[in-house]
């Protein structure tokens, strides 16, 4: 870690797959050496890189649920910013994301869940442009916003719902989400785009991974509204 200070309200948690390693432009974006803020990379197995200064990193079981639950774990702000590893943001996306957190409402400040709007970059087929279109309708319209998102969670909201499902292979974001308005929260735009890769869409077919990914939500939600209801914080 940085011998600054941690920012006292913001962690950064990024998740990596066996065999994957951040994207370049997402930890220059972060810079936690000069903003002093807590930066974990959570990853599934020993890193074949070395990560710039200021990210600490953790290794431990595979698995996204898992590998976010020990990130959180290992940090100690209210606000955790959980980002994929193969996300890119601009270099304005950590001032949206402080000011959403710096400036709350009067009331339910840790019933807000923030989130980016959704871009594909150019690793995958053109028609991604609707699959991104959808997903920020959704967001906007169903307040359903997926992982990829780049999800800003208070700790509280987190802790009383069990962090996220371990048991899951995927779906563990869009599973939180359901059960975290089940009890009161509110997902909100929060300024800023995130860029996300399509090669699934490229290896797999668009359609294949757009019907797939259709299948896989309303299993999710399904679940989601099946299971207890807890009380917010």
């Amino acid at each position: 870690m940085s011998a600054l200070e941690p920012f006292p309200d913001l962690a950064v948690i990024i998740p990596v797959a066996p065999g994957d390693i951040p994207h370049p432009q997402l930890l220059a974006a972060l810079q936690p050496e000069r903003r002093s803020l807590e930066a974990v990379l959570s990853l599934a197995a020993p890193a074949p890189y070395s990560p710039p200064v200021g990210f600490r990193t953790l290794v431990g079981q595979s698995g996204r649920g898992k590998q976010l639950n020990a990130g959180i774990g290992a940090t100690q702000a209210e606000w955790l910013w959980l980002l994929h590893a193969d996300t890119i943001v601009g270099p304005e996306a950590l001032h949206h994301a402080e000011q959403f957190i710096r400036h709350p409402p009067p009331r339910g400040d840790a019933m807000r869940i923030g989130y980016g709007w959704l871009r594909f970059r150019r690793d995958g087929p053109p028609a991604t442009r609707l699959n991104a279109l959808g997903a920020n309708l959704r967001s906007r319209l169903l307040a359903l916003p997926y992982g990829d998102q780049g999800l800003l969670i208070h700790r509280s909201l987190l802790t009383s719902l069990g962090g996220f499902r371990e048991d899951l292979s995927r779906g563990e974001d869009l599973d939180f989400i359901v059960r975290a308005r089940r009890c009161g929260a509110s997902p909100q735009a929060a300024g800023y785009t995130v860029w996300t890769s399509a090669r699934r869409y490229a290896q797999a077919g668009w359609l294949a991974t757009t019907w797939d990914h259709y299948r896989t939500a309303v299993r999710l939600v399904r679940g989601a509204y099946r299971s207890p209801r807890k009380r917010p914080p």
